[in-house]
């Protein structure tokens, strides 16, 4: 047992990216959404404003998922706000701190969207789970992302 007492807090950071055949424009207008947020984050269940006004720097709101047998409730605080061009946010949830700065670089006919992430562990199971699976957290960006695309390029 006194190992995992010897493991820090656990940090990790990574990127992802992939090129979305929309125009950046129109991604925005797709991603800013909070209504489509359930078209292409799958086990969202519900999100809701809980402060601030959403997309505004220091807004709060909670959102709820469902992953198989897990619930998951998870604090998001809008950190900046550059549209077009970025949109930072941070998240919690039980034992895991994750910001996220979204990217979108404009290609004319098409977006290169960007996540840069970093995750913090404030759990004893949540840093094991960093430790030992990092790329399940890599892979489920990467699902987000994908997902996203698919939503995007459907629905222009």
């Amino acid at each position: 047992i006194w190992y995992f007492r010897a493991i820090p807090k656990l940090a990790m950071k990574y990127s992802s990216e992939i090129s979305i055949a929309v125009p950046r424009k129109r991604l925005i207008e797709l991603f800013d959404n909070t209504e489509n947020l359930s078209k292409w984050m799958k086990g969202l269940k519900s999100f809701e404003t809980l402060e601030g006004e959403h997309g505004e720097v220091g807004a709060t709101a909670r959102m709820k998922f469902e992953m198989g047998k897990r619930k998951v409730d998870m604090l998001e605080t809008i950190l900046e706000s550059n549209f077009p061009h970025s949109f930072k946010a941070a998240y919690q949830a039980t034992g895991v701190y994750n910001e996220v700065n979204n990217v979108f670089e404009d290609k004319g006919d098409h977006t290169l969207y960007t996540t840069e992430h970093y995750f913090k562990f404030n759990s004893w199971m949540m840093r094991f789970m960093g430790f030992l699976m990092p790329n399940a957290f890599k892979k489920q960006s990467m699902v987000y992302l994908k997902d996203f695309k698919a939503f995007a390029e459907g629905a222009t």
